[in-house]
């Protein structure tokens, strides 16, 4: 970390001496190669090009329009295709915003429901021959999604809603490392064989999902504050009428965003968000899901890792309902110009917290206490339901973010979590944008 940020700014001060920002005009076309790292997912290569269309520049630092491509994959088999178009310009008066994406996951993680009450065994969560694979199961995605937003006459407030399809594929993800016979399972097969995770759902489902809802929003820029408020607060939910098995559902979620600056280059940000389930039964497969107004990353989930609690293992925590907090200093500490774009470096350091505030079948999941797993190594984990009270789960870091024209935002974040059954390692990831 050290020396990324040395190598930053001595970079900052060769390039130019001179932080006056230029206005951007016209097209700004940025192929990159998509070059990142998650410690859940592994290394990650592609290319994506970003494009932005800043008109005239009497917007800027707004953007007229934005579109994003990216083909990639992940070093564990991961593979994204994924497209996006945003313009608050294109209708006068009507954000547009939508995206088409498939998400190819041969291995995605799986840590069982309700937080602390499910189990958690580093040991079967590792490259060794005692365990790799257990933590782990299949879930291809396919999603369409669109959004519309408007305001309220002159005010800060607006309305939002929108239309997303899913198609999602799960199942069985290959085990290395477990004893064959009836042993060679993994946690979702633990969860399919006991009826935690019903036999209409264990191979996924489609869903046409709905949202509306209302913003509040006072930020100076939407990608970048350094100061205002941010509020939204919707519900969103699908009628089970592709799939049919029984899943119909409604959820509730509601978003605080606060920004204050403390000096000139140097601001807290905080957000408190929750998200619950309000009427009907949602599958398992979309507990992991955020919903969100304005996307910040290619695909949000939760809770855990990167786009919630920073540091902690992917989707460690899922349930009906849950809730999070992340708060964070942005500290500008270099602006310059190079290749004709305006550049900052900023540091953030982080304290996340969050948990499940009301669990999803927790009565099926008690009929694994007791269950028995024998690894090749003759190790003997059992009581996959713990039992235990949920909790507070948190975790702090530190990353560095390198911005142009207060849009295109690289990340390098490291976060740990404070409870080893949240996550032994270090949570390492490169990729794009502020959580939020």
């Amino acid at each position: 970390m050290k020396r990324l940020i040395t190598i930053a700014l001595l970079f900052a001060a060769v390039v130019s001496a001179s932080a006056q920002e230029i206005v951007k005009t016209g097209l700004n076309f940025g192929p990159l190669p998509a070059i990142g790292y998650s410690s859940d997912l592994g290394w990650h290569y592609g290319v994506l090009s970003d494009i932005y269309w800043y008109g005239d520049g009497s917007t800027y630092p707004e953007y007229m329009w934005k579109a994003n491509v990216e083909v990639s994959r992940y070093s564990k088999g991961n593979t994204v295709l994924h497209s996006f178009f945003d313009s608050k310009y294109l209708i006068p008066g009507l954000r547009v915003s939508a995206a088409i994406s498939y998400f190819g996951n041969k291995t995605t993680n799986f840590y069982g429901f309700n937080g602390a009450s499910s189990l958690y065994v580093p040991e079967l969560d590792r490259i060794t021959e005692d365990g790799m694979g257990f933590y782990l199961m299949r879930r291809d995605i396919f999603r369409i999604q669109t959004c519309f937003q408007g305001t309220f006459g002159d005010s800060n407030w607006g309305w939002a809603g929108g239309l997303t399809y899913w198609n999602i594929k799960t199942g069985h993800a290959v085990n290395k490392g477990l004893s064959g016979g009836a042993n060679d399972v993994s946690l979702y097969d633990l969860y399919v064989l006991s009826g935690v995770i019903p036999e209409a759902e264990k191979n996924g489902g489609q869903h046409l999902e709905l949202k509306a809802g209302v913003v509040y929003d006072t930020r100076d820029f939407e990608n970048n504050p350094t100061r205002g408020t941010n509020i939204e607060a919707y519900v969103f939910g699908s009628p089970d009428i592709i799939s049919k098995h029984n899943n119909s559902y409604l959820k509730l979620a509601l978003h605080f965003k606060q920004f204050f600056p403390l000096g000139e280059r140097l601001v807290f940000g905080g957000h408190l968000a929750f998200q619950g389930l309000i009427a009907g039964n949602a599958p398992f497969y979309m507990l992991q899901t955020i919903q969100s107004i304005n996307m910040k990353q290619i695909n949000t989930e939760g809770l855990g890792s990167t786009c919630t609690l920073r540091g902690t293992i992917t989707n460690r925590l899922q349930g009906n309902s849950y809730a999070w907090m992340n708060t964070e200093l942005r500290w500008t500490f270099a602006k310059f110009r190079a290749g004709n774009q305006n550049w900052a470096l900023v540091l953030n350091p982080f304290f996340d917290m969050g948990m499940v505030v009301s669990p999803y079948r927790l009565e099926q999941m008690k009929a694994l206490s007791g269950t028995q797993l024998i690894t090749e190594g003759g190790k003997s984990y059992a009581d996959f339901y713990t039992g235990q009270a949920e909790k507070l789960h948190m975790s702090a870091g530190a990353g560095l973010h390198v911005i142009m024209n207060q849009n295109f935002n690289i990340n390098f974040e490291f976060g740990k979590c404070f409870d080893p059954n949240d996550g032994t390692g270090l949570g390492i990831n490169i990729g794009l944008n502020f959580i939020f």
